[in-house]
């Protein structure tokens, strides 16, 4: 990926930048292991970025993130702070810690992406993210958490807004929210349920958020 030769480039450039970063992410077959082709959002420059794990089947077959069941829970969360699916598709860009499938685990449910799938991916949602310089960050589930933050257990971030700075010099705010999959209950109860709620509370409140309400 090339950047814009500016240190301080403008909307503009970022977003030129972008369109080819995602033009060389279509391209990408570095994984021997995982399914493509890779996804990604709208190219669009915004305030807010989600970072999820990893696009399943559905999500390979229509290329967009978060398409099938995790994706309707997810933005029915987001809908209750004022925003619908299409208008967070239009309006964040959605990113990933890995952009194939990985593939089935034997035990059930999709395979959690290695170490060196993640580092070799690891490229795609950080040059994003240094494009775009959000200033919330909303990562989703412990794998997403865990690559901005040390993340033991979910009960310890999630619900709490958590600060972050970029190599480059940027700020943000982190707010993780619990992986929305239909495998997952820790959402559906006790203290799981309650610090969703904190979290979206806190995403509702956040100046980004209300920037993308006012569009």
């Amino acid at each position: 990926m090339s950047l814009s030769d500016s240190s301080d480039p403008t909307p503009e450039a970022r977003h030129a930048d972008l369109k080819r970063l995602h033009a060389e992410l279509e391209q990408c077959r570095r994984c021997p292991g995982m399914f493509g082709p890779p996804v990604h959002s709208r190219t669009v420059l915004s305030p807010v970025m989600l970072i999820g794990q990893a696009p399943g089947t559905r999500e390979i077959e229509q290329l967009r993130p978060f398409c099938w069941t995790a994706g309707k829970t997810l933005f029915g969360w987001f809908a209750k702070i004022g925003l619908d699916e299409e208008a967070m598709r239009e309006r964040t860009l959605i990113s990933a810690v890995c952009r194939c499938f990985p593939g089935k685990n034997p035990k059930g449910g999709d395979r959690v992406p290695d170490r060196d799938e993640i580092a070799r991916c690891g490229g795609w949602w950080t040059g994003e993210m240094q494009l775009l310089r959000p200033r919330l960050i909303v990562p989703i589930g412990k794998l997403a958490i865990s690559q901005l933050m040390a993340c033991g257990k979910l009960d310890e971030v999630v619900g709490r807004q958590w600060p972050y700075r970029s190599e480059a010099g940027w700020e943000a705010d982190v707010i993780p929210l619990p992986h929305s999959s239909g495998a997952s209950t820790w959402f559906k109860m006790e203290p799981g349920r309650t610090l969703l709620a904190q979290a979206l509370a806190l995403i509702a409140a956040h100046p980004a958020w209300r920037e993308l309400l006012d569009e």
